[in-house]
């Protein structure tokens, strides 16, 4: 992403310590650029202590909280900057003081920035948003929208990141906040060159750089810092180099050992793409070299600050003790004796209680482990008994075809013998047999059967009619579907034609003609295609 979020720590510890000059005059207390860490912290926790002590306003309680939040952020101390911002929101809110309420929820959200955790860092400056929009606080606005097209670039979503700085620049423009229009100008660049639009980059750089040149101060270093990551990504390399070399020599003369790290690995960089590999591993060693330093010096201020805050929290725990201590000496010696039988009989009976709760509780997780255990059986039987239905049912089917296939042959010979016996006209029964075979095709054309068949596949195949039809081609007819189903329940050829009441080459005729409805490899059997239905 562009420069301006590569260095977001560091200018959080600019903003911090440029705070804390303005606070400094207020409290007519010297913080020098020498000033130990933990002595900051101290006098950060007494004004905040004797804020709330005196409880003057709260507008000077949250401003203290604020304070203490951004020198945690500045340590890298987010949870503690988190924990010091969110009791400064119960103090205040968005009635009582509304600039002062939007600058603290901006704080909270570029905290939650700083961690990646885009969705709450945009809840955060969406609600500063709206308040400053309702409230028609244009310098708010500006800052809110900015801070939010900050989160969204940060998250990748140029297009509403590009909205919000240009609606934010806008807003700037109107107020002639030069320092405004300036940030949000760099803000867009650096979403150019993110979006690898350098001709796009390089004119709002260029117009940041108009508002800060000479300036000598890290957003200028920043400036020239993204000009730089321009040209050198054009190609323009010797451009690059002044750029950059001109961002050091700034960073040096302040002392700013982020941006002159930064400096370094950018000029690494460069002279890495003009093959120049002696020079870029200089440049890149130095900037390695800084950053170990800056990480060594940042630990020691953690743990410096760690230790200040155990030593003021023993040493007021130490006063405590003390204060208690001398109440209880105060105290009648009688009293006291009644106080500890007093501590012993109830710590008895709450040991009495403990246990007996204790005894419930594993009676009740036994009797919750039988519960489970019966309803486990029961379900275990349960399905023993479904799976015997079904192996019962399909036995039944089986059973029912077996017999259909014998019954239809039966009738079908004895047709066939009755016609043949008909046919001797020499005979006494000839009307009687007539009237005989007729009864008997009657009976082999009653689909009774066949319904009462139907019944007893859906039960055990539910599922198969409906698969088969839309796998098909096209539609299938009542007879295609009969012949699936038989041949589901893995009946032959011979078979499916006695049930069908038709020869045997019309089965064949049939199947072929149902294949070829059906996606079914050339090598695979159709009985097979239909037994994995």
């Amino acid at each position: 992403m562009g420069r301006n979020f590569k260095s977001f720590n560091n200018t959080i510890l600019v903003l911090f310590f440029v705070h804390l000059a303005g606070y400094c005059q207020q409290s007519e207390v010297d913080f020098s650029s020498d000033k130990k860490l933990d002595s900051v912290f101290l006098h950060l926790q007494k004004q905040l202590e004797e804020s709330r002590f005196s409880q003057v306003s709260s507008r000077a309680i949250v401003q203290n909280y604020i304070a203490l939040g951004e020198y945690y952020h500045v340590l890298g101390l987010s949870s503690e900057a988190i924990s010091q911002l969110n009791q400064a929101l119960e103090v205040i809110s968005a009635d009582s003081d509304p600039s002062l309420y939007i600058k603290l929820n901006n704080n909270i959200g570029e905290v939650y920035l700083s961690l990646n955790n885009f969705e709450l860092a945009e809840q955060y400056f969406t609600d500063t948003m709206k308040v400053s929009t309702e409230l028609d606080l244009k310098n708010e606005q500006a800052e809110s929208k900015s801070l939010l097209g900050a989160c969204f670039e940060k998250n990748g979503k140029y297009d509403k990141a590009l909205q919000y700085q240009e609606e934010s620049l806008s807003l700037f423009e109107v107020l002639n906040d030069e320092n405004g229009v300036a940030m949000t100008n760099e803000n867009i660049g650096s979403i150019y060159e993110d979006l690898e639009k350098f001709d796009l980059a390089y004119q709002y750089f260029a117009r940041a750089y108009d508002y800060l040149q000479g300036a000598n101060s890290d957003k200028e270093i920043n400036v020239l810092n993204n000009l730089g990551d321009v040209y050198r990504k054009t190609g323009d390399y010797n451009t690059a180099l002044i750029q950059t070399n001109t961002a050091l020599e700034i960073a040096v003369r302040l002392k700013n050992h982020h941006q002159m790290e930064s400096a370094h690995k950018d000029l690494s960089k460069t002279y890495a793409l003009m093959e120049d590999y002696e020079k870029a591993h200089e440049q890149l060693k130095e900037s390695d070299r800084i950053n170990n330093a800056i990480r060594n010096a940042q630990n020691t201020d953690q743990l410096n600050v760690f230790q200040t805050i155990y030593e003021t929290n023993k040493k007021e725990a130490q006063i405590q003790l003390l204060k208690e201590q001398n109440k209880v000496s105060t105290a009648n010696q009688n009293l006291l004796w009644v106080a500890l039988f007093a501590i012993a009989a109830i710590l008895t009976i709450l040991y009495s209680y403990l246990g007996r709760k204790r005894k419930a509780k594993i009676k009740i997780q036994e009797y919750k482990q039988r519960m489970l255990k019966a309803e486990l059986d029961k379900k275990e039987i349960q399905e023993e008994n479904l799976q015997r239905e079904v192996q019962l049912k399909a036995s039944s089917l089986s059973r029912y075809s077996l017999h259909l296939s014998q019954k239809n042959k039966i009738l079908l010979d004895l047709s066939n013998t009755l016609r043949n016996i008909a046919s001797r006209q020499n005979m006494n029964m000839h009307g009687k047999i007539k009237q005989l075979v007729k009864e008997i095709d009657v009976n082999l054309k009653q689909e009774n059967e066949w319904d009462e068949f139907m019944s007893f596949f859906k039960e055990i195949h539910p599922e198969f009619i409906k698969k088969l039809s839309s796998l098909s081609q096209s539609n299938l007819s009542p007879a295609e579907l009969r012949l699936g189903m038989l041949l589901r329940l893995n009946l032959s050829s011979k078979e499916i034609a006695t049930i069908l009441r038709v020869t045997p080459d019309s089965v064949r005729i049939a199947r072929y003609r149902l294949r070829k409805k059906l996606p079914i490899d050339q090598k695979e059997e159709l009985v097979n295609f239909m037994i994995e239905l």
